[in-house]
């Protein structure tokens, strides 16, 4: 009988080989990549030893030389979903507003926190019914950024409606309190953050980062823009606040796509179908 060894870093592959050729363990190899780079030799000297090989996009797809089956990973539909009391509402924030707009994640110029940003300074003052959320934590590094954006909100008077709320204790509840949310990250390896909002019946606007342009359907769920590009998302963003009724409507529709293509449960058969193949 054979065990599974799932990797999803070279130095995960390489003990398993080590395991399997050194120490004769009667080990089945697989290897999860989510890089959306061109694989180093090493990398591709141990993937071509793998047993099977996962790809989490069809972009990090196009960087394997072998053979693999793209499985994408799924959100737990149970913690994370639709608005089902008064907790889950704009009003129970106590902020300003009528509707809320989020990013949410490490404040960090990858994640484009700065884009989101600079995009509701130049927007909010045109559309007085929205407020401005941003959920998550700088490390020591990244605090003087943050600290930047801050000043920049202030001088701009808007530290009412564009709020940085630092690490909350459940983000899921924040998911539902918004109309829309945004991801500008200007890279990443997957991200889940777009599948969590609409999830949560939360309409998404993506830049093409990691995985995010396979999770929209632009113009039926949310809008995609290019990675790092500023002026694109803010064009993309303006027509949500403009019209919050296409917003709910595409919310309602990301919530349908999400449910039929990206649960947990998914994954983890599809996952399984890849162990079960390797008796």
């Amino acid at each position: 009988t054979h065990r599974v060894w799932h990797a999803r870093r070279n130095n995960e592959m390489g003990f398993g080989l080590l395991l399997r050729s050194v120490l004769r363990m009667p080990l089945k190899l697989v290897f999860t990549s989510a890089a959306q780079r061109e694989h180093s030799a090493y990398t591709r000297f141990l993937i071509r030893r793998m047993d099977a090989v996962i790809a989490t996009s069809d972009r990090s797809a196009s960087f394997l030389k072998v053979p693999f089956r793209v499985i994408r990973h799924g959100v737990d539909l149970h913690a994370f979903h639709p608005p089902q009391g008064p907790d889950d509402t704009m009003e129970a924030t106590g902020l300003p507003g009528r509707h809320l707009v989020g990013c949410f994640g490490r404040i960090r110029h990858q994640k484009g926190t700065d884009l989101f940003v600079r995009a509701m300074i130049e927007l909010l003052p045109h559309y007085p019914d929205w407020t401005a959320v941003i959920c998550g934590r700088a490390t020591a590094s990244h605090t003087a950024f943050a600290d930047g954006l801050k000043a920049e909100i202030a001088a701009a008077g808007l530290a009412g409606r564009i709020v940085f709320m630092g690490e909350v204790p459940d983000v899921k509840v924040w998911y539902r309190r918004l109309a829309l949310y945004v991801a500008p990250s200007r890279n990443e390896g997957f991200g889940l953050t777009p599948l969590e909002a609409m999830a949560s019946e939360t309409a998404v606007i993506a830049s093409d980062a990691g995985a995010y342009a396979e999770m929209i359907t632009p113009g039926e769920t949310g809008a995609v823009t290019p990675a790092g590009n500023y002026e694109a998302l803010r064009d993309a963003i303006r027509p949500y606040l403009a019209d919050p009724q296409m917003t709910a409507r595409h919310a309602a529709e990301g919530l349908a796509s999400v449910r039929r293509t990206f649960a947990l449960e998914n994954e983890a058969k599809a996952v399984n179908a890849v162990y079960e193949s390797l008796k």
